[in-house]
């Protein structure tokens, strides 16, 4: 397909498509001649993630293009290219080691990690942007003096272990491994908004039986 069809099909305006093109977002396609060039379904699929990344995801040009150069990483099995393009995502602020909740947070987390036998998770350790997401998320429950015991902390990961099994079964049905690093990313990135409104939806939802008219 010529830059037309490309814009029509994706919902993204030729000039955007350049430039996304200038920026190595997009990967160049088949010249034909000196000013055209044909695109195929690869870059359509590109174009939905990169909309994803950047219209929802907020995530600046540059970080962008630092998990895009990871997905296209073919020198690393279908998991490593998927944990690096993951690792590239921008995170939460990171904890601070000489905060007096850290050290209850990292044993906290470790100790929630052992409890779901997530054994993967636990060998990447401090290494891995999310791991140091929970525990600075732990060590600031723990400093405002909210619950943050492992038992109060299970349930959610519970329900995080279904999600990701969720997220993966979509993954799956997509036919070529490059396919399914790209909706890996935009599964990650367009459905945290999804969890986030259901959760606030649920919580409507069970307050109204427990406090409200449904009770």
């Amino acid at each position: 397909m010529r830059l037309a069809e490309l814009s029509e099909r994706s919902g993204v305006s030729t000039a955007t498509i350049k430039y996304y093109l200038r920026e190595r977002l997009l990967p160049p396609g088949r010249r034909v001649s000196a000013t055209q060039a044909e695109y195929d379904e690869g870059h359509l699929r590109r174009l939905r993630l990169v909309r994803a990344l950047i219209q929802v995801g907020r995530i600046p040009v540059a970080k962008a293009r630092d998990v895009l150069g990871a997905v296209d990483d073919d020198s690393l099995d279908p998991h490593l290219r998927l944990g690096a393009a993951v690792w590239a995502l921008p995170h939460e602020p990171q904890p601070d080691a000489a905060d007096t909740s850290y050290e209850p947070a990292l044993r906290a987390a470790d100790a929630l990690l052992g409890e779901v036998g997530w054994g993967f998770s636990r060998e990447e350790g401090e290494t891995s942007p999310a791991y140091r997401m929970l525990v600075g998320a732990i060590a600031t429950l723990h400093r405002l003096g909210y619950p943050c015991d492992v038992r109060h902390l299970l349930p959610y990961a519970r329900v995080a272990d279904q999600l990701a099994e969720a997220d993966l079964q979509l993954v799956g049905e997509q036919e070529s491994a490059d396919g399914q690093i790209e909706a890996a990313i935009a599964v990650t990135v367009l459905y945290e908004p999804v969890l986030l409104s259901l959760r606030r939806l649920a919580q409507a939802e069970e307050s109204n039986r427990r406090f409200g008219q449904g009770g």
